[in-house]
């Protein structure tokens, strides 16, 4: 393969379409990893506990050139053959694995499932089952848990609606993001005819999400089918110490709005930019409950107050400082 000539695509990356055969799968679960091996183990089994058979799932783990652990050999114990495995040359970043991941993928329905993220039970029998209710959609997914680096659950995002397509999404999805990779599948023609992602490896799925709902229907269960985990040391930390989340913020915010009609999506971004502000605060809040991270701590909040000054937030600061010092 030849090498990445670079790590940030400054457009969406092309997917090379693939003949309709009956001979291929209808699944492809893609299992992108980059030192992740704490929690692979637990990954593999989640999917293999609900391996549909060679024949109607492809799966396959795509390392980013991992240095913690033999990320193949792991493989071959936990898939028993049933695994194919892919490591990139060099490390090529999140968003090219993700690229070698949607080229890689054979079936008629993507699963991009990170390395340290899990799937419950029926994941797949209910994806099936909303794929073949809707055809016209171009992606569906379900309701999430967060949970911690042990397995805890920590939280659930608010239920989005009922089971069924999502009325208005683009508007909706444009102003918040209420999705993880773990819970979204997405028809590999999607990927095909829009390319993958881009520009950031920092909200760079919210505008894949966006870019989806302009040209297609997504479909929604509220069942909690996935689990995504919250690491200490994710790109999201890194970033808020290097003082990039905002920079990515609004140069994926910029993008959104390119898919959002002119009129009124001035509103929509700032809507979507007070979203942003808020969950800022809220993640400087575990930032300092398990970190205790004052110095990160102070820099998400100047972030968050650069990305929105409406007055609600202010009083989400507030409320934040008064919480951690009642509590530490």
């Amino acid at each position: 393969m030849a090498a990445f000539p670079t790590r940030f695509p400054t457009s969406a990356p092309t997917i090379a379409a693939l003949p309709d055969s009956a001979a291929r799968p209808l699944w492809s679960v893609m299992i992108p990893v980059y030192n992740c091996a704490a929690y692979l183990e637990d990954t593999l089994h989640s999917v293999l506990e609900q391996d549909l058979g060679a024949d109607v799932m492809q799966i396959q783990v795509v390392d980013d050139a991992s240095t913690d652990i033999d990320v193949e050999a792991l493989v071959k114990i936990i898939g028993q053959g049933r695994v194919d495995y892919f490591r990139q040359p060099a490390n090529v970043g999140s968003l090219r694995n993700f690229e070698t991941c949607l080229n890689h993928a054979n079936g008629h329905l993507v699963h991009l499932l990170h390395g340290d993220d899990r799937i419950g039970a029926d994941f797949y029998a209910k994806m099936t089952a909303l794929h073949q209710r809707y055809p016209e959609i171009g992606a569906a997914f379900s309701r999430y848990a967060s949970i911690s680096e042990d397995g805890d659950r920590l939280s659930l995002p608010a239920v989005v609606a009922e089971e069924g397509i999502l009325d208005n999404w683009l508007a909706r999805i444009a102003q918040h993001q209420p999705i993880q990779y773990a819970c979204m599948t997405v028809r590999r023609e999607v990927y095909e005819k829009l390319g993958s992602f881009y520009g950031t490896s920092y909200g760079e799925d919210w505008e894949m999400w966006v870019r989806i709902a302009r040209y297609y229907p997504v479909a929604y269960t509220p069942e909690i089918l996935a689990d995504y985990r919250i690491r200490a040391h994710s790109i999201t930390w890194e970033k808020s110490r290097n003082n990039q989340l905002v920079p990515d913020l609004l140069n994926v915010l910029g993008r959104i709005q390119s898919h959002l009609p002119k009129q009124g999506s001035q509103q929509i971004i700032e809507s979507s930019k007070k979203y942003c502000a808020h969950m800022m605060v809220y993640n400087t809040y575990k930032v300092l409950k398990e970190l205790k991270d004052i110095r990160l701590a102070r820099i998400q909040i100047k972030q968050a107050l650069d990305l929105s000054s409406h007055y609600s937030i202010y009083l989400s600061i507030a409320k934040l400082w008064v919480k951690y010092a009642v509590e530490y």
